[in-house]
């Protein structure tokens, strides 16, 4: 394997380690007693979220992703999911609002707790990996940018999905049954 492999996977890993375990069942509990669940998630973070999101359609739930033509109202016992790496963006922090002032529950997935706006927010699930939210040169190595914060999205909601489907009680043919077969 190329180095420049070895050393994106290792920075990878590096920002999973700090995960709060806690913080995760919590952020699975919510998820798994949602009535619907609606994802929201700027740039590259959205499109790991929207990876999420099927893979929580594929275990059954009932979901959409904010902005979609089909996203439904979320209302109490649903549940919003955001993604802010950096702690705050405009976008998300408006949609958390809404969400609160409708009810919803909100989760939301950031680098930077301190920097979000915590009075709009019900659970955090830190994922303390790099953003573009550190200062210029923090942000050294192989995946420039967030990529090392996007790309530990994609293994923390794997593994999340691996907890919920034990708590749900579905199987991969289960799963599999609820894939899109128009491909």
């Amino acid at each position: 394997m190329r180095s420049e492999y070895a050393n994106a996977l290792a920075e990878i890993g590096a920002g999973l380690e700090g995960l709060d375990d806690a913080q995760v069942e919590a952020a699975c509990a919510l998820i798994a007693g949602a009535g619907v669940v609606v994802g929201y998630g700027c740039g590259r973070e959205g499109v790991q979220l929207r990876g999420f999101v099927m893979r929580l359609h594929h275990l059954g739930l009932s979901v959409a992703m904010q902005g979609d033509m089909a996203c439904p109202p979320v209302g109490p016992g649903d549940l919003f999911l955001a993604s802010a790496g950096p702690g705050e963006l405009a976008t998300v922090t408006a949609l958390l609002g809404k969400a609160r002032a409708a009810g919803a529950r909100t989760l939301l997935l950031t680098a930077e707790p301190d920097r979000a706006p915590a009075a709009l927010v019900d659970q955090f699930l830190v994922l303390p990996a790099r953003t573009m939210a550190r200062a210029p040169g923090e942000t050294e190595g192989v995946l420039p940018m967030g990529s090392v914060f996007e790309g530990a999205m994609f293994v923390l909601f794997e593994v999340m999905i691996h907890d919920l489907r034990a708590r749900l009680g579905v199987t991969s043919a289960e799963m599999e049954t609820r894939h899109t077969n128009l491909e």
